[in-house]
C-alpha cells in the first residue's frame, strides 16, 4: 500500500509543478493545492503503521504512533491553506483590473533579458523596428 502512496505523491507533485510553471493564476492555485496534497500524503505515508495514541501512561511506548509526521501534515495544510488564499486574492484582483488571470511579463525581466543580448542581435532589432517603421509610414501615406 506504501507504493501506492507514494507513487500517488509522486504523481501529485509532479502534475503540481508543472501546473506551477503555467503562465494562468488558476492553473498555479491549483498546482499549489495538489503539491499540498501530495506533501500531506508523503509525511503520513512516512509515518509508518498506526499505533495507539501517544497518551502517556496508556501503553508501552514502542505500541505508540508518531505524532511528528501528524503534526508536520497540519502545518502544511494551513500554510497551504494560506497561500492558497493568498493567491485566490491575486487572482481575484487581477480579474478585476485586466479581466484576464495570465500573468504578464515584468518589465524589468525584459530590460534584463535584453541587456544580455550581443551587439548584433541588438543591431538586428534596430533594423528590423527601422524597417517596420518605414513600412508602416509609407501605408499610411498610400491610403491617405
Amino acid at each position: 500500500m506504501s507504493v501506492l502512496l507514494a507513487f500517488t505523491a509522486a504523481a501529485l507533485f509532479s502534475l503540481g509543478t508543472w501546473l506551477l510553471l503555467q503562465r494562468r493564476l488558476t492553473r498555479i492555485v491549483i498546482g499549489i493545492g495538489l503539491i499540498g496534497h501530495g506533501t500531506n500524503i508523503l509525511l503520513i505515508t512516512s509515518g509508518g503503521g498506526g499505533g495507539i495514541p501517544p497518551v502517556i501512561g496508556k501503553g508501552d511506548k514502542e505500541d505508540f504512533a508518531d505524532p511528528l509526521p501528524q503534526a508536520l501534515a497540519l502545518t502544511a495544510i494551513v500554510i497551504t491553506f494560506g497561500v492558497t488564499a493568498f493567491l485566490l486574492a491575486m487572482a481575484y484582483r487581477s480579474w478585476q483590473l485586466t479581466h484576464d488571470d495570465v500573468v504578464a511579463d515584468d518589465l524589468e525581466d525584459r530590460l534584463i533579458a535584453a541587456s544580455r543580448r550581443t551587439d548584433s542581435d541588438v543591431a538586428d532589432v534596430e533594423v528590423a523596428e527601422q524597417d517596420h517603421i518605414t513600412d508602416s509610414s509609407g501605408d499610411e501615406e498610400e491610403e491617405s
